[in-house]
């Protein structure tokens, strides 16, 4: 697939992911699973078997970086199946850098959220304390927000689309970085 059919699905997903995400709180498996059942069948019918072991891995790959977040709480299960359906076009290597990004771009909109809420200076005093347990017990102890501080969501398909749209840049313009 070149990379310009490429942002023809991706662009749309992540742009509905992100809508759906911001206004129901959620994405829709009508969304994930038909851009992963998309992504799969365009590298089987334009490569083969080389195709589907692309797709396939990028869909596994996708879904591995974010499940075990999902199975801890700390997010979603769209947002799982939305990484799978980006691994299925970007395949695993750059789905994985795809997370890395996410990653970043998640802590960054965590910090901006706080900050814009008044919260940043007691979570990162609540996280100095837990810190100070941990080199004392050598547990972790880990101490909930308070307050509004709890009610505080993150809408991780945001963070998943910059993260996503970072890792197709660096593949398109390597040269420059």
């Amino acid at each position: 697939m070149s990379d310009i059919h490429l942002l023809y699905i991706l662009i749309p997903l992540l742009i509905t992911a992100v809508i759906w995400d911001i206004r129901k709180a959620r994405i829709p498996n009508w969304l994930t699973f038909s851009s992963i059942i998309l992504a799969i069948g365009y590298w089987t019918a334009s490569n083969g078997l080389d195709g589907l072991l692309f797709s396939v891995g990028g869909v596994t790959t996708g879904l591995a970086a974010l499940i075990f977040f999902y199975a801890m709480g700390g997010m979603g299960a769209g947002d799982v199946k939305l990484m799978g359906a980006v691994g299925g076009l970007l395949g695993p290597k750059w789905v994985f850098m795809a997370f890395i990004l996410t990653g970043l771009a998640g802590g960054l909109y965590a910090i901006g959220l706080l900050a814009v809420k008044g919260k940043l200076l007691e979570t990162a005093k609540r996280y100095f304390t837990i810190c100070k347990a941990f080199i004392v017990t050598r547990k972790i102890i880990y101490i909930p927000p308070a307050g509004k501080a709890a009610e505080l969501r993150l809408r991780y398909g945001l963070a998943i689309a910059i993260g996503t749209c970072c890792s197709v840049f660096m593949k398109n313009f390597k040269y420059i970085l």
